[in-house]
Protein backbone atom coordinates (compact mmCIF):
# COMPACT_ATOMS: atom_id res chain seq x y z
CA UNK A 1 0.00 0.00 0.00
CA UNK A 2 1.14 3.15 -0.62
CA UNK A 3 2.15 5.96 2.13
CA UNK A 4 0.92 9.04 1.72
CA UNK A 5 2.41 12.06 3.45
CA UNK A 6 -0.23 12.96 5.78
CA UNK A 7 0.67 17.09 5.62
CA UNK A 8 -0.66 16.69 2.17
CA UNK A 9 -3.70 15.10 3.56
CA UNK A 10 -4.73 17.76 6.21
CA UNK A 11 -3.76 20.43 3.62
CA UNK A 12 -7.10 19.94 2.03
CA UNK A 13 -10.04 21.01 4.01
CA UNK A 14 -12.28 18.48 2.69
CA UNK A 15 -10.21 15.99 4.26
CA UNK A 16 -9.68 18.15 7.77
CA UNK A 17 -13.53 18.04 8.22
CA UNK A 18 -13.91 14.37 7.50
CA UNK A 19 -10.84 13.70 10.78
CA UNK A 20 -12.89 16.28 12.84
CA UNK A 21 -16.01 14.14 12.61
CA UNK A 22 -14.64 10.86 12.48
CA UNK A 23 -12.27 12.09 15.83
CA UNK A 24 -15.74 12.55 17.75
CA UNK A 25 -17.41 9.66 16.05
CA UNK A 26 -16.79 6.56 13.80
CA UNK A 27 -19.56 7.26 10.83
CA UNK A 28 -19.99 4.63 8.38
CA UNK A 29 -19.50 5.80 4.83
CA UNK A 30 -22.71 6.97 3.64
CA UNK A 31 -23.52 8.99 7.16
CA UNK A 32 -19.77 10.53 6.51
CA UNK A 33 -20.71 11.45 2.80
CA UNK A 34 -23.95 12.62 3.69
CA UNK A 35 -22.05 15.59 5.55
CA UNK A 36 -20.44 17.08 2.14
CA UNK A 37 -22.01 18.67 -0.63
CA UNK A 38 -19.76 16.97 -3.31
CA UNK A 39 -20.01 13.88 -4.66
CA UNK A 40 -20.05 10.17 -3.28
CA UNK A 41 -17.09 9.12 -5.69
CA UNK A 42 -15.12 12.46 -4.43
CA UNK A 43 -15.47 11.76 -0.23
CA UNK A 44 -14.15 7.78 -1.33
CA UNK A 45 -11.23 9.74 -2.74
CA UNK A 46 -10.73 11.82 0.47
CA UNK A 47 -11.26 8.69 2.62
CA UNK A 48 -9.32 6.56 0.17
CA UNK A 49 -6.21 9.59 0.42
CA UNK A 50 -6.68 9.02 4.59
CA UNK A 51 -6.72 5.46 5.06
CA UNK A 52 -3.46 5.57 3.07
CA UNK A 53 -2.01 7.73 5.11
CA UNK A 54 -2.79 6.05 8.01
CA UNK A 55 -5.22 8.81 9.57
CA UNK A 56 -8.44 6.77 8.82
CA UNK A 57 -9.44 2.83 9.32
CA UNK A 58 -12.16 1.12 8.09
CA UNK A 59 -14.02 -1.86 9.79
CA UNK A 60 -16.07 -3.89 8.36
CA UNK A 61 -19.60 -4.71 10.73
CA UNK A 62 -22.01 -6.75 9.10
CA UNK A 63 -22.98 -5.32 6.03
CA UNK A 64 -21.32 -1.85 6.81
CA UNK A 65 -18.02 -0.01 6.51
CA UNK A 66 -17.56 2.67 9.38
CA UNK A 67 -14.85 4.63 9.61
CA UNK A 68 -12.34 5.25 12.29
CA UNK A 69 -9.84 7.73 13.15
CA UNK A 70 -6.70 6.82 14.10
CA UNK A 71 -5.12 9.83 14.67
CA UNK A 72 -1.53 8.52 16.00
CA UNK A 73 0.41 9.70 12.56
CA UNK A 74 -0.51 13.27 13.17
CA UNK A 75 2.33 13.40 15.87
CA UNK A 76 4.53 13.70 12.89
CA UNK A 77 2.41 17.18 12.25
CA UNK A 78 2.89 17.99 15.71
CA UNK A 79 6.68 17.37 16.39
CA UNK A 80 7.32 19.96 13.17
CA UNK A 81 5.04 22.84 14.37
CA UNK A 82 6.57 22.37 18.08
CA UNK A 83 10.37 23.68 16.62
CA UNK A 84 8.54 26.84 14.71
CA UNK A 85 6.26 27.47 18.32
CA UNK A 86 9.62 27.82 20.56
CA UNK A 87 11.15 29.69 17.46
CA UNK A 88 8.29 32.58 18.14
CA UNK A 89 8.66 32.28 21.64
CA UNK A 90 11.84 32.53 22.06
CA UNK A 91 11.53 35.84 19.79
CA UNK A 92 7.97 36.83 21.70
CA UNK A 93 10.27 36.64 25.11
CA UNK A 94 12.87 38.75 23.74
CA UNK A 95 10.55 41.44 22.56
CA UNK A 96 8.92 41.03 25.80
CA UNK A 97 12.20 41.72 27.34
CA UNK A 98 12.77 44.47 24.85
CA UNK A 99 9.84 46.41 25.81
CA UNK A 100 10.55 46.00 29.58
CA UNK A 101 13.97 47.42 29.01
CA UNK A 102 12.51 50.54 27.08
CA UNK A 103 9.84 51.14 29.52
CA UNK A 104 12.43 51.30 32.24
Amino acid sequence: MLQRDVFKAIADPTRREIINLIAHNNMNLNALADNFNISRPAVSKHIKILTECGLLVIKQQGRERFCQADLRQLQEVTDWAEQYRQFWMQKLDALGNFLDKEKS
